[in-house]
């Protein structure tokens, strides 16, 4: 018996060795690339990642407002929420109606039929269609930030050629078929299967796929398979094919999966039997569709952040003309304190979300146009943040309302249920949470781990030693420098300083006290990774209401209401991030472990 348990030991051992290698170098380039949510693990503030706030140009801010002035009437026009969720469906005028707009190939470029427009400008688009209906922006998301921008990052010419243009324009829809029975958040568990054949022109795919938006209207899908690893010993990678529904072998096993919410999209269950993809159809590199996925959901994670926004905002609009016109007790709600309360954590969460949204959507931007710039992090934290407040925002507005929102004559109950698939989709959160964790405290982990073998060789590596003493003690002493124009902002940047030099530091802790085992270690992570969004919430609500101040009226979305939210949410915040490091000397681990474990009927220590 103890013989067969180290034997699954070490085979446990060399799978986690061996998925750890895969992460690796699926996640981090050989090319240095700074990222403003990685400086934080390190105690550091990037100042020039985060100031000053995304401005567009003047001539982009008209082409924006004429873009949102046509979705708007449109929407008002052609787009009924309460219809779409009624009759599960998205009517097909809707899909062309938005495609003549320009929705459905937004950022493509004007050479392909595209609008040209920046990552920042179309989550301006997928705000106001988020705020409207989840259904449809959905939709609209999982065609152009993941279905056609997979193309659009990684196609050959010929691949453009053939299939952009219809995309672009909305003639045809594209969709995303990553999910199977074994693979969801578990992206690289994928299951179906491409043989090549003796004359690797051809694959045969073989699998199934479930949950996928757009699955059974879709034109063109990018479909993720396993491939046959090169080399003795070597594990099959999984790489991306592009297949069409007339291909032989495609079959759709359910077109519209019945759902709790979101109702409107075609939500399907696909099957590949002995479907031959000719190898032209390879989207990127052959064994690198995992790098494609992780890719493409950076953009989809975005404007998930730019689709929050927008129903947070109509569940505060919804919330406030309720609260001044519904009387109880002689009063009306919004005179009583507890739902003053709800509205200005509301509006405090909202317009953080903005913040984050607009921010992160520049440093993708800032990027596509050459800069050395890394926002996986930063797109994880903004989809786990923004999601996780849009439902406790939604359910407040619901609160507010009472009874009242509890029938289907309201739109809340529909909001209801269409945010609660927020947090799985696009990966689980929870899932996200360990990523920002350990993404976070690889570089600090890999500079201690230098350090620790330095000592064994002290002569030898004495610069590598006296760098480090005199880096902590830099750390130590000084906080990083948040420089900011507006006089009233300055107390709040020496807070988030401070913050950020102290969450360094409990970092660093974390990674001294766990060593290897933080990787298993959920609990020590989620206050890590709860206090790292919170900072880069600060940092990027500090930099918009900068911005704002100094530009009082140019281009500024939110009014003084707006701004007293932003100063709420500042401190609010602080405070959180305050709580979130206690946690780590004072908390109920160990306890929580063996309660689950005695349900479980898991071995308890």
């Amino acid at each position: 018996m103890s013989g067969t348990t180290s034997d699954k030991d070490t085979q446990q051992a060399e799978r986690r060795e061996e998925q750890m290698r895969e992460a690796e170098n699926l996640l981090f380039s050989e090319t240095p690339r700074r990222s403003a949510a990685q400086e934080l693990f390190h105690g550091r503030f990037a100042g020039e990642l985060f100031l000053p706030y995304p401005r567009s140009s003047a001539e982009e801010q008209s082409r924006i407002g004429q873009a949102l002035t046509e979705l708007k009437a449109f929407c008002d026009a052609h787009l009924d929420p309460a219809a779409i969720d009624r009759e599960a469906d998205i009517p097909r005028d809707v899909i062309d109606g938005l495609g003549r707009l320009g929705v459905l190939g937004m950022t493509a470029p004007e050479s392909l039929g595209g609008r040209g427009f920046s990552q920042r400008a179309y989550c301006r688009v997928l705000e106001e269609l988020g705020g409207r209906c989840s259904a449809t922006s959905i939709l609209v998301n999982a065609h152009h930030s993941i279905g056609m921008r997979s193309l659009l990052l990684f196609g050959t010419p010929d691949q453009q050629r053939r299939w952009l243009p219809d995309l672009v324009s909305g003639r045809k829809l594209a969709a995303f078929a990553l999910t199977e029975t074994q693979a969801g958040s578990d992206a690289a568990n994928v299951q179906t299967t491409a043989v090549p054949d003796e004359s690797g022109e051809f694959f045969t795919l073989n699998g199934d796929k479930r949950y996928i938006t757009n699955g059974a209207i879709a034109d063109v899908l990018t479909v993720m398979a396993r491939t046959p690893g090169q080399g003795k010993g070597k594990s099959k990678p999984v790489t991306a094919f592009l297949v069409t529904p007339d291909m032989p072998g495609f079959r759709v096993i359910e077109p519209r999966m019945s759902k709790v919410g979101i109702r409107g999209t075609a939500t399907a269950k696909l099957a590949f039997e002995n479907m031959r993809v000719p190898r032209s159809q390879i989207l990127g590199p052959e064994g690198k569709g995992l790098k494609i996925a992780l890719t493409v959901l950076d953009f989809g994670r975005t404007t998930f952040g730019a689709c929050c926004t927008g129903a947070a905002k109509t569940c505060l609009r919804l919330a406030v003309e309720h609260a001044r016109t519904r009387e109880q007790f002689g009063q009306k709600l919004g005179e009583f304190e507890l739902v003053q309360e709800k509205l200005a954590r509301m509006a405090a969460w909202t317009y953080a979300m903005e913040a984050m949204t607009t921010a992160t959507a520049g440093l993708i931007d800032r990027a596509a146009a050459g800069e050395p710039i890394e926002y996986m992090l930063e797109t994880a934290m903004l989809k786990v943040w923004s999601t996780e407040r849009l439902w406790t925002i939604v359910n407040d507005a619901f609160q507010i309302y009472g009874g009242a929102a509890y029938f289907t004559d309201r739109p809340l109950e529909r909001m209801l249920r269409d945010a609660r698939i927020n947090q799985i989709g696009e990966g689980a959160n929870e899932v996200l949470t360990s990523f920002i964790a350990l993404v976070g405290l690889r570089a600090p982990g890999v500079e201690l781990k230098s350090v620790w073998d330095a000592l064994h060789h002290p002569l030898r590596e004495m610069g590598t030693l006296s760098r480090f003493t005199w880096h902590e003690l830099a750390r130590r002493m000084e906080s990083p420098d948040v420089a900011v124009h507006a006089p009233a902002l300055v107390p709040h940047a020496r807070t988030l300083s401070r913050l950020i030099r102290q969450f360094g530091l409990a970092a660093q802790k974390a990674l001294m006290d766990h060593r290897e085992e933080i990787v298993d270690r959920q609990l020590a992570q989620e206050p890590i990774a709860a206090a790292a969004m919170e900072l880069f919430a600060q940092a990027c609500v500090l930099s918009r209401l900068d911005h704002e101040l100094g530009h009082s009226g140019n281009g500024s979305t939110a009014g003084e209401s707006g701004r007293r939210a932003a100063f709420l949410f500042l401190s609010h915040s602080a405070r959180r991030v305050g709580e979130l490091l206690s946690e780590r000397r004072d908390n109920d681990y160990a306890a929580i472990r063996e309660v689950a474990k005695s349900l479980l009927d898991l071995p308890t220590s």
